[in-house]
Parts: structure tokens; sequence; C-alpha cells
């Protein structure tokens, strides 16, 4: 285990976060937060009307712990049920992807498979190679899913067409601490983190125009610690979050301007991680406080 890693990432949260010299965005009080059976949310991941959020469980925040207590939560209509338990496969689950029944979970060094349609079966175990200890995000084009590695800047592609089969992870393209993943209309977003967390120019958000032939570019040049990425229900734009300053923007994918939105919460978010969105709501885990916070679109979309 990369103690460096880990006590980096847990020095970010204790960092105080000074307020962006852009312009806010305002949002009016139409907030909520979940917050019950939720323990170091790192995760979100909308499913079945309801959303998946993926949990350490353990007493100290380490994303890179081995400990087994990580867990995954369905909630829904204001009620929280333990959907996979803690059960010793998962440490530190972080993004989440669900295809025919089956639920990846990217955790340290692996992503791990359950089937929804019977839980507690034992998982697939996807192993990734030595070294990609901060395995990230996933999310798929077709019958290729591909997995971010922040430690490395590495995405790698797993086939994924046979899920009774599923292929080893293949090493796809580098790219500067690559976390949250996005593909909209075939193109590819990345948001980049800094693993040691030494923010430098290369933490921007980037773009694949083509997946077939993977050549990163950066699509937002203002450095930050970026983690969770999403898109908004018009298809317009990005929600990106950011641990310095701690904040939520927005992105119009035409102008490629960035807004800071001003949530106006009774306590400010610390660590907001992989964000989602999902009717009309936009969901971002804040993980160091424990819970998620809801915010409507409306609010701020023009």
């Amino acid at each position: 285990m990369n103690r460096k890693l880990g006590m980096a990432f847990i020095a970010l949260v204790m960092m105080a976060t000074s307020p962006s010299k852009m312009n806010a965005q305002s949002c009016a009080q139409h907030t909520n937060t979940i917050s019950e059976n939720l323990r170091f949310n790192e995760s979100t991941y909308p499913y079945k009307d309801g959303l998946l959020i993926a949990n350490f469980g353990t007493e100290q925040l380490n994303p890179l712990n081995s400990e087994g207590k990580g867990y995954i939560v369905y909630s829904k209509e204001g009620k929280n049920s333990v959907l996979i338990p803690s059960d010793g496969f998962l440490s530190a689950p972080k993004g989440m992807f669900v295809r025919n029944g089956h639920l990846f979970v990217c955790d340290v060094n692996k992503v791990v498979v359950y089937n929804l349609d019977n839980p507690s079966l034992k998982p697939y175990i996807i192993n990734m190679p030595e070294g990609n200890l901060f395995v990230n995000d996933l999310v798929a084009s077709g019958n290729n899913l591909y997995v971010s590695v922040t430690n490395t800047d590495k995405i790698y592609r797993i086939d994924i067409s046979d899920l009774s089969h599923i292929g080893a992870p293949v090493e796809w393209v580098k790219v500067a601490g690559p976390n949250g993943l996005l593909i909209e209309k075939e193109v590819m977003y990345i948001a980049s983190y800094p693993a040691d967390g030494k923010t430098t120019d290369k933490n921007v958000i980037y773009r694949i125009a083509d997946l077939d032939r993977p050549r990163p570019e950066r699509f937002i040049t203002v450095p930050g610690q970026y983690d969770g990425i999403a898109l908004s229900t018009n298809k317009e734009a990005l929600y990106i979050t950011n641990w310095s300053p701690a904040q939520i923007s927005k992105v119009d994918l035409k102008s490629k301007r960035m807004t800071p939105l001003n949530l106006s919460l009774e306590q400010d978010l610390v660590g907001p991680a992989d964000i989602s969105t999902a009717n009309g709501m936009l969901y971002i885990p804040d993980l160091p406080n424990s819970r998620v916070v809801i915010v409507k679109e409306d609010d701020f979309l023009d």
C-alpha cells in the first residue's frame, strides 16, 4: 500500500480552501441531504429511480485503505438500504457502472463486479496491473469499459462484450491524474486530480474526441484538483467537482465558460467527489462529511 498517496489525500481534506476569483452563479435554497447509513461516501450512481452510494465504512478517511469495510447503499424516496454489505471485498469503493444487472465498482488496485440479481454471490475481481492503486472511475462506450487510475496517469480499457468472460485491463492512454470520466456523443471528458496533492498546470479538464485514436487535449485550462464530472440534464453543460477550492462548477460545452455554483449551503462542501445527475437533480457526494447533497438543476440551468 502506498502510504504517501493516502496521506497526501488526507492532507487535502484538512487544507483550508480559498474563495474562487471567478464569478459565482447563485442558486436558490432548493437542497436536500442524504446522510443515513453513510460513512465516507465517495461516489454516486443513478440506478432504478434511486441512487447507489459507495462508502468506505472506515473509522479514518483513507482512499487507499485495505480494511475491507466498504459497502454500497441504495437510496430511494428518502429511504436508505444496504445493497452490498461490508463483505470484505470492498475497501475504498469509488466510481461505479451498471451493465445488464452487473455492478462494477472501482476499488484499490481492482474493479469488483457484483451480480445485482443476487448480490450475495461472491463478486468477480478484475485485478489491475501492479502499482495501479488509485483506481477511480468507470465509463463505457459500446462493449469497452474505461477505467481511470489517478496515481499512474493511465486509463485502461476492458472488453465487457461477454459479462461471463470479462476481458483483462489493457492500457489505453496516458493523461495526467485521470479521475472522473464522462462520455457524451463518443467524446470522453476527463477530470484531472493530483494524486500527490500538488496541483500543476497539467491538472485540468481533458477531452478525447476520437476513442479509436485517443489523443487527450485540454478542454478547460484552469488548474484544479478535479474529481467528479457529470452531464447536465439538457446536455449543454458539464458539472465538475474541485477539492481546492471545494466547489462545483458548470462548464458550457460550446463556449467552455466555467462558472462556480454558489449553492448557499448551511454546511459548506469540504470534499465534493464523484458527482452524478438524474431526473433534474444534481447528486454531490461530500466525502469527508459523509453526506450526499441534492440540488435541483433548475436553480442554475439557463
